[in-house]
């Protein structure tokens, strides 16, 4: 029968591959050399939330709950916390952002839970305005990402369009700064370009769109109607490299009248 390993047996074996004669590897790991790893555990369980494959998230979340342990026990070794306070730290954290459920506070709806929980938030990291709010958003998230969360915070005080309508025409007035920039030779392409992305993300919210999330679709169904042309190209004896962009671009015409797998 196979053994039944706890959180404890985690910590232990985390322990025993970073003390003396443990993993040479292990040992030399810093909390920057285990960034990107950090990052690719958390997008690999989100991959397979996308699709659905629950075995391979059940694996996905151990790896990342492996580099949750892995950073507490380096800050244990500094004497600096353990994973005991990581988990102390949650739970009063979890009870204090719930009064709804642990405490008095009435919240019927989600939405409700969810201004609360901001409020409570300011009230704990002692932020009295938005701009403050804003600036605590990480850096490290992916642009789109925080360009959403930058644009709740501002909509929650009303700073915001009207409607959707009113974001798709900033689109189409960035659009026309982006061309006169180019047209012109301003210099200004990138920053006029970052504005036309910062305006999508806007319409995301209105249409309830995970951008990210959009752009991924859209990345996923390029690369199968690609693979359409250049397997047609193929089969008909030629390389994509030997051929005009009128025929490719009649190939990616099928493709786009097809269903393709992804």
């Amino acid at each position: 029968m196979d053994k039944k390993y706890s959180l404890g047996d985690l910590v232990d074996i985390i322990k025993r591959l970073r003390g003396e004669g443990g993993c040479p590897w292990d040992r030399v790991q810093t909390h920057e050399s285990l960034r990107e790893s950090m990052l690719e555990e958390a997008y690999e369980a989100v991959d397979a939330i996308e699709r659905k494959d629950m075995e391979n998230l059940k694996e996905e979340l151990g790896d990342f709950l492996m580099q949750v342990v892995f950073h507490a026990e380096i800050e244990e070794e500094a004497g600096q916390f353990t994973i005991e306070d990581v988990i102390q730290g949650i739970c009063k954290k979890m009870v204090y952002r719930h009064p709804h459920v642990f405490g008095d506070k009435e919240a019927n709806t989600a939405d409700e839970v969810l201004m609360n929980w901001e409020a409570l938030k300011k009230e704990e990291k002692q932020i009295t305005t938005q701009s403050e709010a804003m600036k605590q958003i990480p850096m490290a998230l992916p642009a789109l990402t925080r360009a959403q969360k930058v644009q709740k915070k501002a909509a929650s005080v009303g700073f915001d369009f009207y409607e959707t309508g009113g974001a798709m025409e900033k689109v189409k007035e960035e659009i026309e700064e982006l061309t006169e920039a180019v047209e012109q030779g301003l210099g200004t392409e990138e920053e006029e370009f970052g504005d036309i992305l910062f305006a999508m993300v806007n319409i995301s919210r209105f249409l309830k769109i995970n951008p990210e999330f959009a752009l991924t679709k859209a990345t996923k169904k390029f690369i199968n109607r690609f693979e359409y042309v250049e397997n047609s190209a193929l089969s008909e004896g030629k390389k994509l490299s030997e051929m005009t962009l009128k025929e490719m671009d009649l190939l990616w015409d099928e493709a786009k009248g097809k269903t393709l797998s992804d």
